[in-house]
């Protein structure tokens, strides 16, 4: 055997018995964020999620609709959680913060360095994704997604999922702006149903709606 086969070899061997303490411990962090969120979180029940895309600036239509939303829910009785950061979480963090609302942002450590949104008046932040999604789920009795990219659309299709395999009840699921989502349920009509690779009623698993108070409205009647 070459030397540097050997090499190669113990140096693997001594990765994966480091990958094995690293992971023991990390299973304490994992354990941590959990305990944290459900201790902070279960006061702010029953709760909104709203998602939608980082980039959206204050002048733009989908961060004043945002703001709108979160304002109304918070006068229905609901709490408002985002992902804690700029764009359409900042613009529902504001909205629910200024009607006096829990406003929960629930941000991510990132290489990045974001940090929460001074809007959110419950801050916590996390170092593991799908730990914050659970929390993201747990208190929350509907689903609001504004335009967004692949971290929106991840949520998305999450919690469709989720809803699909029984895994959490059903819940109302908004998806705002027709122009912007509707080449993507066409694609799920015309290509998924059509295909029989989803059953008509996960089409209906959501609604597409524009205005803060039919959205607002919906969620009223089917929570």
């Amino acid at each position: 055997m070459k030397i540097s086969e050997k090499r190669l070899i113990e140096e693997r061997q001594y990765v994966l018995e480091g990958l094995e303490v690293k992971e023991s411990w990390r299973l304490f962090r994992i354990l941590a964020e959990f305990v944290d969120g459900f201790e902070v979180l279960s006061k702010i029940y029953p709760a909104i999620t709203i998602f939608g895309s980082s980039r959206s600036k204050p002048e733009d239509s989908d961060y004043k609709k945002a703001e709108e939303v979160a304002r109304l829910l918070v006068k229905a009785g609901f709490s408002v959680i985002t992902g804690g950061g700029p764009g359409i979480m900042e613009a529902a963090n504001k909205g629910a913060s200024e009607a006096k609302g829990y406003s929960v942002g629930l941000n991510i450590k990132l290489p990045s360095e974001q940090e929460c949104n001074s809007y959110a008046n419950i801050k916590l932040e996390f170092r593991y994704f799908f730990v914050r999604k659970v929390m993201m789920a747990k208190y929350s009795v509907g689903f609001v997604f504004f335009p967004g990219g692949y971290g929106t659309l991840d949520e998305m299709f999450e919690i469709l999922t989720l809803i699909q395999t029984k895994k959490i009840r059903p819940v109302p699921v908004v998806l705002v702006d027709k122009n912007y989502w509707a080449p993507l349920y066409n694609w799920m009509s015309d290509t998924l149903l059509a295909n029989k690779k989803i059953d008509e009623k996960d089409i209906n698993l959501f609604k597409i709606l524009d205005t803060p108070e039919e959205i607002v409205k919906y969620i009223i009647e089917n929570v």
